[in-house]
């Protein structure tokens, strides 16, 4: 994978490499604007989703506490009605009658108390059914209020209350609500789902006369869950705290989603046991929002289950627009900056075309760029460049003029060095013939000199030739002078193949034999050339020391400023000299210009002395071992 995709980067670095520069710059746009754009458009995708989500959220939950706080009312006007019941004296004692009442009583019971209980029903109209049964087998029913409890002693729920032995209410969920009157009846029980409160009547305390039971359907109970209004969007569910499930059977979410009822149940146990919550659930490829309710006093549950199927349509269309603007934003950029592109590299296309004629051979006149810019300076910069170019094709046909003549004369030059080599071989064997040793001496080195000098076949040489050449010139200056010069060279013999320019210790050992040992009528008699050889760091310095008069500070100074000097000391701009310089300056400015033009400014000379006693002349050069002969 991270080879091909090595391969694919490659091949369109290969390709974009390849287009115009226009066509690169507007690719550069697009991914310049591609991703800030995308991190927005990601961003503002999140924000929207999670507002879309948030939104739902909070509807929903908005009326599923309108919901619940319906549901606490109902519960409220349930105890107060089962409170009622079972407060009434006369009731509880007709209840627990063992023998049977005289009409009297009836009539007087039925106009008092059983009218007052008939009242709680009448004042709470949402109340299917008020019951109070009793244990007795001589109390007379009086529907559809009192009845005898054999009619629902088998109940599941009518046990359950027995249990609590009148310590508290029962809340219990049926699927269908029974109509005593009719149950012996044959007729067909009504299927409508209700709640009820129950609670037992002791007296005294622990011997069990009877039950109160209140009911209510449960689209009255809690409406929404019940509602005939068709929503495609949300459902809400009851769940009492036996984990079953309440809610309209038409248009269901269970129906169509067969695991919905299971992660129901199942997060409905473990908020029980943890408080805790999910609400996202996907089932069939359809995502709900589960959202829930405690009812804390009938240990039940209210639960809305949102499907977020609108949402995510809603979501969806958000982000086609969002594409949609990003293509069209990068479209509408993308012609804007190819259009200004365009027009900004128009002269730099006149200049590529004016460049292209050039290379084929065209001559070159000039070039106009309206406006300034990289562009405009480009063009300036080459119009520049040509005209150097023209100028540097012109002086380079006038040197290749002069080095013909200049080999013109070499080629003159070197026959009369032929005939002068000959002649003083000449000479030198008629004064070996005379037997004038010293003669034949001087004129061997005076050859060997002249053989060094003529033979010009590159600028670098290996130093032992040039401390040759030193030694012959020496001996040819003492057959000069009256006193001799001596030369002690200190030079390690590896040394010896180190390249250095050719005539560039001669100048410096001829500036001492003529100017070291005598002046202003001073002459001293030992004389003596010293050279040492040192390294360091790569580089090689050379030390020419003599034993002469030296230098004061301001003859040093001037001698520096004649060899540091960029122009020639006394020299105008035409290049001719009017001379007011120190004799000597001369051949050690160009030895240290040379060292420099083929060495680099780190290299040169340095010259060191002591007034009366020394002057020392140190030359650095890089060290290149310089293989075979010159």
């Amino acid at each position: 994978m991270r080879k091909r995709t090595g391969a694919l980067w490659n091949s369109f670095r290969y390709w974009l490499g390849r287009r115009s520069l226009q066509s690169r710059l507007v690719v550069a746009y697009i991914f310049i604007i591609l991703g800030p754009s995308l991190l927005v458009s990601f961003y503002s995708y999140k924000a929207i989703n999670n507002t879309y989500m948030q939104d739902a959220i909070e509807k929903n939950d908005y009326l599923l506490q309108m919901e619940k706080l319906h549901v606490l009312n109902q519960i409220e006007a349930m105890e107060r009605a089962l409170q009622m019941a079972y407060s009434d004296k006369i009731t509880r004692e007709y209840l627990i009658s063992e023998s049977d009442p005289t009409l009297g009583e009836l009539i007087d019971y039925n106009t008092t108390s059983f009218m007052n209980l008939s009242q709680i029903q009448f004042n709470n109209p949402n109340i299917e059914h008020l019951y109070l049964y009793s244990s007795s087998k001589n109390v007379y029913e009086m529907w559809p209020v009192i009845f005898r409890e054999s009619r629902v002693s088998m109940e599941p729920w009518f046990q359950k209350a027995l249990e609590l032995e009148g310590l508290r209410n029962l809340w219990s969920f049926q699927n269908s609500d029974i109509d005593l009157m009719k149950r012996f009846s044959g007729e067909t029980e009504q299927g409508q789902p209700k709640v009820s409160v129950l609670r037992e009547i002791s007296i005294p305390a622990g011997n069990h006369i009877g039950m109160v039971q209140v009911d209510m359907l449960l689209s009255k109970f809690t409406p929404k869950t019940y509602t005939s209004v068709q929503d495609n969007e949300s459902q809400m569910i009851l769940a009492d705290d036996e984990l079953n499930l309440f809610t309209r059977t038409d248009n269901s979410f269970l129906e169509n989603n067969k695991g919905l009822t299971a992660a129901i149940k199942d997060r409905l146990a473990e908020f029980v046991k943890t408080g805790k919550w999910v609400m996202d659930y996907k089932e069939n490829g359809n995502s709900f929002m589960l959202i829930q309710a405690p009812l804390e006093q009938i240990n039940a549950s209210l639960v809305t289950v949102v499907s977020m199927k609108g949402v995510m349509m809603d979501i969806s269309r958000t982000r086609n627009l969002i594409i949609g603007v990003n293509i069209g934003f990068i479209f509408l950029v993308t012609a804007i900056a190819y259009v200004l592109n365009a027009f900004i590299l128009k002269n730099l296309r006149r200049l590529t075309e004016t460049m292209k004629r050039v290379r084929r051979g065209e001559p070159y006149g000039s070039i106009r760029v309206s406006g300034g810019g990289e562009v405009g300076e480009l063009a300036h910069h080459f119009s520049k460049l040509m005209n150097t170019i023209n100028t540097l094709v012109a002086q380079a046909v006038h040197k290749q003029a002069l080095s013909k003549e200049a080999e013109l004369r070499t080629l003159h030059n070197q026959i009369d060095a032929h005939f002068l080599y000959n002649t003083l071989e000449n000479i030198k064997m008629l004064a070996e013939i005379e037997n004038q040793r010293t003669i034949s001496d001087a004129l061997t080195r005076l050859g060997g000199m002249m053989r060094y000098n003529f033979k010009w076949t590159g600028e670098y040489v290996k130093l032992k030739d040039e401390i040759r050449h030193i030694q012959n010139y020496i001996e040819v200056m003492n057959i000069r002078f009256e006193h001799t010069i001596g030369l002690e060279l200190n030079i390690d013999s590896a040394y010896l193949e180190v390249e250095v320019l050719k005539m560039s210790l001669q100048p410096i050992v001829e500036n001492s034999v003529k100017h070291a040992w005598n002046a202003d009528g001073i002459e001293l008699t030992d004389r003596v050339v010293r050279i040492d050889i040192t390294e360091a760091e790569g580089d090689i310095f050379i030390s020419l020391r003599d034993n002469g008069l030296g230098l004061t500070p301001q003859q040093l100074t001037q001698l520096h400023e004649a060899i540091y000097a960029k122009e020639e000391p006394g020299a105008d701009p035409s290049g001719t000299s009017s001379g007011g310089y120190k004799s000597g300056g001369v051949g050690l400015r160009n030895v240290h210009q040379r060292l420099q033009l083929f060495y680099g400014e780190a290299y040169g000379l340095e010259v060191q002395s002591e007034a009366g006693k020394w002057t020392t002349v140190f030359m650095s050069l890089p060290k290149v071992l310089l293989t075979g002969d010159n």
